[in-house]
């Protein structure tokens, strides 16, 4: 007699700011799966410039939450873990859409493989669907001397040419973490607020022991940066605090002491003439303010928020903002 498929309950935890229609096209992409068994949670991060509740009016099925305050992609994501239900949690950029079938591969990743802590699917971009232009299909391990990685397949025309195999980096687009690992290993770093947080969360998993996959026959489809943009201040500001402030929490002494000597000898110095000779002043001041930041900034730097379930209460332990 054959086995009846498991279909556990997977939470999809999206941040929404100042991009309700573009919501709109994510949610209306989850109608069509195949997968019968999940939630969906919106976190609004406060949108100065939206009106999150259309959002409700539209999807009534949707858990939406409107905060009062921006408190960062990490931080909005834990605001979702903290209200969801799921056995396995997926984070997904809002300015994403997904095939029908994508969640199965995922959720048999995780059902057949305990030491798996982290899974993205293949990303196309959005743009790019009938040619289908990949934007990630796996990772390298990070390069602590630059502080970054790089992704496979970025730029490539999907050709099957990449299987499902384990990888250094997850995408933070779209990740899938099992909920119980998150009272060890932590939840998101939210710290950080916008940028690094996923690579820093999954360093943290592959020191505990678990491995991060890329699963291939899971495909979805980024429209990326739409609500930040490319160089934008708010970007050029947290790129470079962040990038110094992975660096600080990750690396080892000596890989650390290499970093930040390129880091302020090369790249800030680099960064700051281009800037002025582009006339660029808004960005050259994002990108000091992140670099003062560092210089400012020493306590609890390497302190994890955990997420505590006990009594049937759910809160986050040792966070950066104040989620209960």
């Amino acid at each position: 007699m054959e086995k009846e498929p498991n279909y556990p309950l997977v939470s999809f935890i999206s941040v929404n700011y100042n991009q309700s229609e573009v919501t709109f096209d994510f949610l209306e992409s989850l109608k069509h799966l195949s997968y019968p068994n999940y939630e969906i949670i919106i976190i609004d991060n406060a949108s100065p410039a939206d009106t999150p509740h259309k959002i409700k009016e539209k999807y009534p099925d949707v858990n939406l939450i409107i905060l009062e305050k921006n408190i960062g992609f990490a931080g909005g994501n834990n605001v979702g873990i903290i209200n969801s239900k799921g056995k396995y949690l997926l984070f997904i950029n809002n300015d994403t859409e997904v095939e029908p079938n994508f969640l199965e591969p995922l959720v048999n990743a995780f059902e057949k493989d305990d030491k798996l802590g982290m899974a993205s699917p293949k990303i196309i971009f959005h743009h790019s669907k009938k040619e289908k232009i990949m934007q990630y299909a796996g990772g390298t391990e990070i390069d602590y001397k630059k502080g970054a990685g790089s992704f496979y397949g970025y730029g490539e025309v999907d050709n099957g040419q990449y299987k499902t195999s384990y990888t250094g980096l997850i995408h933070g687009a779209a990740v899938m973490v099992p909920r119980k690992l998150m009272t060890t290993v932590g939840v998101w770093p939210d710290i950080y607020f916008l940028y690094y947080e996923e690579i820093d969360w999954s360093e943290h998993f592959k020191r505990k022991g678990y491995k991060l996959k890329f699963v291939a026959e899971s495909i979805i489809y980024h429209k990326e940066s739409i609500s930040i943009g490319k160089a934008t201040p708010i970007r050029i500001y947290y790129m470079n605090r962040n990038r110094q402030l992975f660096i600080r929490r990750n690396a080892s002494t000596s890989n650390k002491l290499t970093a930040l000597l390129l880091f302020y000898f090369a790249s800030i110095p680099k960064s700051t003439i281009y800037f002025l000779f582009k006339g660029k002043f808004n960005l050259l001041t994002a990108l000091w303010k992140g670099v003062f930041w560092n210089m400012f900034h020493f306590s609890n730097l390497k302190q994890n928020p955990i997420l505590i379930e006990k009594d049937g209460e759910t809160k986050i332990k040792n966070s950066t903002y104040k989620y209960n």
